[in-house]
């Protein structure tokens, strides 16, 4: 049985656009990824995405509605991630990732999403944003 691992990620939209990251390192190095990480113990998913925000990104973020729960098996765990919608209240330094961009809903799919984000994706094209 495939290891679990539950994280949230930050869908930060800004006049019309959303932000996306680039990773840095790991098995999916330059792949592109909404920000945010794993929960730790006794956290709410909307406390860790603060947490994660604050680590990654020296930002603080107001966390919105859950937009969706992904779950989805990788090749060595299965993810378990809560997406919520969020806006930034702070500007941000890039600690972890080595890019970011803010995309408009048609060019979204402009850059190589991790497999987990891309039906995320799917519901954010089909909604208001």
């Amino acid at each position: 049985m495939l290891k679990s691992i539950e994280v949230v990620a930050a869908v930060i939209v800004r006049d019309g656009c959303i932000f996306a990251t680039q990773r840095g390192y790991g098995d999916f190095k330059d792949m592109w990824e909404f920000p945010g990480g794993k929960m730790e113990s006794g956290e709410t998913p909307q406390d860790a995405l603060v947490r994660e925000i604050r680590e990654e990104l020296d930002a603080e973020i107001a966390v919105g509605d859950l937009i969706s729960v992904v779950e989805y098996d990788y090749p060595a765990f299965h993810l378990k991630m809560h997406c919520f919608l969020c806006s930034l209240k702070s500007d941000f330094i890039l600690k972890e990732h080595e890019s970011a961009r803010w995309l408009t809903k048609k060019d979204l799919r402009s850059v190589n999403w991790l497999p987990a984000d891309l039906s995320v994706i799917e519901t954010l094209e089909q909604s208001l944003i």
